[in-house]
Formats: structure tokens, C-alpha cells, sequence
């Protein structure tokens, strides 16, 4: 389709969802569409792979039209007939991470594979890819006409006989948060240690805040999917896994991010059960996961700190939330644009401070900006990073000098002591901090030190938590809010 034309009947097309009714347009069946996303920095490309008729529709028929602007991307069908856009829905991805690295930068075009999943139409419809610029304006970038009766939608069985376990069930899919738990790197000996975790996490999630007061919003479903062999692929350390989702360490080059690059796999074993949100439990002890906006979470399981990355990263997936933090190394690149305001709800750059986004939830008396000792925290972080640098390169020497084993524990036992006793100053500073808790308006956050501001000193989203179980009012109200689009 030529640019013009393309931009000529996106501006025709009505939008609202005012009086639209789901059995108007829809069945109560899902239209999975499969495409190929290849990018560099400059340049996306879009190519459709399939489109599958599915299961049922595991969203809301009450909302068809996300009431929120979150995502990079955004999906629509139009209907053909009337010009109306009948369902939207924002998300990010994979390959838009990947356009803010050095490779990217530097030319180089990589492809991913990806889905969007709708009500299945009854009429023909257009399905259109919108993707937003730096100054956050959506421009489309792909259109196709989908007919329903269209021959070439697969629509067999997903042939697959895995077993599903409920969790939780609370009432009809369209009423409720359907989450999804699926299992990566468990073998089929494993079945076990895989129902035991799964169960274990599914209460976890309802013991923080806003989830916890939420809880009979939600039904919560695992999938055992075995693997051939344990754990996931580390690629630095030269191991490689073969398992189910074909998850890895590594992602973008960035240590701790483990992600799936299989996304038809995910989607086929998926694709058994009704899902509005997946979660992918690796059977791990390393700590590592990631979390993409209405794609996917993944988290490990036996690592001391699983149960707060996977709150952490549920944020990402299921409300969009940014990141708080911007000390820790990121492979992105202004992630961010300057200037511009970011559409996460938690992250501002506070271009209009009279107009702050969460000016709702502040709390009362509170300097906007606001002052939190930014280079006592900035100092005790440069301190930490420095003792870990410190820890691998101390380590590496010994080795090649031939250290006995002995030796190399007492001295990592050593080179741990420090970095333990900068994380307790670390958590004193957030615990003892007269602005704990406050609502205001804190610089730091979405990986820059500067120009960017978050709603409080800490929370689930920043890197450092205390004990307490909550995400704190600006981060869930946007939880609440989507949590209110798939349940009403």
C-alpha cells in the first residue's frame, strides 16, 4: 500500500467505543496473527508469517478499545464496512529493545517473530500496526485486510497434549485477569518440583499489593511442557540447554536478561488455554528474567530474590511500568527521548510540573522537584559497582595466577563481605529516609540520572526494595487500571 493512501484511511477511520457491542463484530473465538519484525535503528520492517483461528476469547467483550495510550506499538482492527476501529491494544517487544543497542546503531538488521492476538471478526476487517516516534506521535507502519472466511487461517488443533494444572479460578474468562504460567526447563521427571513452584508462585503474587485486594479479580492456569533437559542456555559460560521455550541468558548481550526468541513455540503451547498475560517460570537458580509489555515475563525459580524479580517484571508485562532505577548497566541506549514526555505512568520528565501526571497522588506538602540526597545515594551506588568490579577482577588474577581453591573462596567470601555492607547502607538509606512512602516527584529513573522523574524514593519497580509488600499508590493505580480493562 502507498504511504499516502495508508495515511488517508487511518485518518477516516472513527475512533471510541461508545455503544460498541462485541457480538456486533465479533465471536467468541481468538484471531492470532503471526508476523516477522526486522529492524535495525532506522529502519522496521513488517511481514506477515500466519493468522490462526484459536480458543476462546480470553479478554473482556465489554472492552474492546484499551482506555490507556501505553506501548510503543499499537494493533487495530478497523472494520471494513463502516471504517470504525473496533479493537485496539498497545505493546512493545523484543525487537523494538533491540533498535536502541550498539548493533542496532551501528546498521545492523535483526528479525523476531511475533504475535498479536484479537477477537476473532465476523466481517472482514484491517489490521493495522501503528509504532510511535521519538516525540511519541503513532504513525502506521503495516495494514492488511483480514477476511474471516479466508481459507488460509489455520484453524486445526493445536495438537498438543500438555497438562494444565488451575491454580485459581474465580469466575468466566471475559470477567476475569486470566494469567498463564507456563514451565521452561523442567524435564518430565520434574513434573513435580514443576507443580510445586507453580503453586508457590501463584500465592506469592496475591501477598503484594495491589494484587493481594485483588485476587478474586484473577484465575491463574500452568502449562507442563517438558523439556529434554534442565535448566536454560547461559551462553558466557558456554551452556547450552535443550528445552521447551528455547529461553536464554543473555539477552541483548545484557547479563541477567533471559528472554525466548521462539515466540511461535510460546505462543502453540499457550494457545491451549484462554490468556490474557504469560508469565514463564525457568527452572533456574540464576538469578535472571525480563518482562516486555503485553508480550511476556520470565523469571527463574530458585534464586533468593525470584519472588520480588517476578513482581518486579509483571510490572513491565502486565501495566507497562518503567523501570525506576538507572544505575544499573542496560544494553539500551535513550531508551527515552529527551524532552519528551514518556507514556509510562510512573515515569515523567516533567515538562509541566503544575500538570504532573500523578498530581492526584501526591502527598500533601511535598517540593516538586523533589530533594532525596540523590549524590549520597549516587556515591554508595558508584561504591557498589566498584567493589563488584573489583570481585571479578581480583578473582580472574588469582585464577591465572593458579590460586588453590581454598584460596578462592576466602578471598570471594571477602570481596562479598564489602559488597554486602554497601547493599545494608543502601537499604538503610531507602528505609531510614525521612521521604519514604511520599509521593513527589524524585529524579532518577528509566535508566537516566537525570531529566527523568519517579513517583517515589523507592518501590517494586526501582532496583532496591524493603519488606514492604506493595507497589506503592502511582505504580498501582496503573496496575488497578488494567486489572479494571480485562476483568469489568
Amino acid at each position: 500500500m502507498k504511504p499516502v493512501l495508508f495515511i488517508l484511511i487511518m485518518m477516516g477511520a472513527v475512533f471510541g467505543q461508545d455503544q460498541l457491542r462485541f457480538g456486533d463484530y465479533f465471536i467468541d473465538q481468538t484471531l492470532r496473527i503471526d508476523y516477522y519484525h526486522t529492524a535495525d535503528k532506522e529502519t522496521e520492517i513488517f511481514t506477515l508469517d500466519q493468522l490462526y483461528r484459536q480458543g476462546p476469547w480470553a479478554g473482556s467483550t465489554r472492552h474492546l478499545m484499551e482506555p490507556y495510550d501505553l506501548g510503543t506499538y499499537r494493533a487495530l482492527l478497523i472494520d471494513i464496512a463502516s471504517n470504525r476501529v473496533i479493537f485496539s491494544k498497545g505493546f512493545n517487544s523484543y525487537c523494538e529493545e533491540y533498535r536502541t543497542t550498539a548493533p542496532a546503531r551501528e546498521g545492523v538488521m535483526r528479525t523476531f517473530h511475533e504475535s498479536v492476538l484479537t477477537p476473532f471478526p465476523k466481517k472482514p476487517v484491517r489490521f493495522v500496526l501503528e509504532v510511535s516516534d521519538r516525540e511519541n506521535l503513532r504513525h502506521p507502519v503495516y495494514s492488511r485486510v483480514i477476511d474471516p472466511a479466508d481459507y488460509h487461517i489455520i484453524s486445526e488443533a493445536p495438537g498438543r497434549n500438555d497438562r494444565v494444572y488451575r491454580l485459581l479460578e474465580s469466575g468466566p474468562a471475559h470477567q476475569k485477569v486470566d494469567l498463564l504460567l507456563l514451565g521452561e526447563g523442567y524435564t518430565k521427571n520434574e513434573e513435580e518440583k514443576f507443580a510445586k513452584d507453580a503453586r508457590r508462585y501463584c500465592d506469592l503474587i496475591f501477598q503484594w499489593e495491589p494484587y493481594k485486594s485483588q485476587r478474586k479479580r484473577f484465575n491463574v492456569s500452568a502449562i507442563f511442557s517438558p523439556s529434554q533437559e534442565s535448566g536454560t542456555d547461559e551462553p558466557r559460560k558456554g551452556s547450552y540447554k535443550n528445552t521447551v521455550l528455547n529461553t536464554s541468558f543473555n539477552a541483548l548481550d545484557s547479563e541477567r536478561y533471559l528472554l525466548t526468541e521462539d515466540n511461535q513455540t510460546l505462543r502453540d503451547i499457550a494457545g491451549q488455554v484462554p490468556y490474557d498475560a504469560l508469565l514463564i517460570m525457568i527452572n533456574s537458580a540464576r538469578y535472571g528474567g525480563g518482562g516486555i509489555y503485553n508480550a511476556y515475563t520470565t523469571f527463574t525459580a530458585d534464586d533468593k530474590r525470584s519472588e520480588f524479580l517476578l513482581i518486579h517484571e509483571m510490572g513491565h508485562s502486565f501495566a507497562g511500568l518503567a523501570d525506576e532505577y538507572y544505575t544499573s548497566s542496560v544494553s539500551y541506549e535513550e531508551f527515552f527521548a529527551p524532552g519528551v514526555e514518556p507514556r509510562p505512568v510512573n515515569i515523567t520528565a516533567l515538562l509541566d510540573p503544575e500538570n504532573l501526571k500523578w498530581r492526584h497522588l501526591l502527598s500533601p506538602g511535598i517540593a516538586i522537584p523533589t530533594d532525596w540526597q540523590q549524590d549520597v545515594f549516587d556515591s554508595l551506588s558508584a561504591a557498589l559497582a566498584q567493589a563488584g568490579r573489583d570481585k571479578s577482577a581480583g578473582l580472574a588474577e588469582m585464577k591465572t595466577a593458579g590460586a588453590s581453591e581454598t584460596a578462592l573462596k576466602t578471598a570471594e567470601a571477602q570481596y562479598q563481605e564489602k559488597i554486602d555492607q554497601i547493599n545494608a547502607e543502601i537499604t538503610r538509606f531507602f528505609v531510614e529516609h525521612p521521604l519514604r512512602g511520599k509521593v513527589g516527584a524524585f529524579e532518577g529513573g528509566g535508566y537516566a540520572g537525570s531529566g527523568l522523574y519517579r513517583p517515589t524514593l523507592n518501590s517494586v519497580m526501582h532496583k532496591f526494595m524493603d519488606d514492604e509488600k506493595t507497589f506503592y499508590p502511582v505504580n498501582s493505580e496503573g496496575i488497578i487500571q488494567v486489572i479494571n480493562y480485562y476483568s469489568e
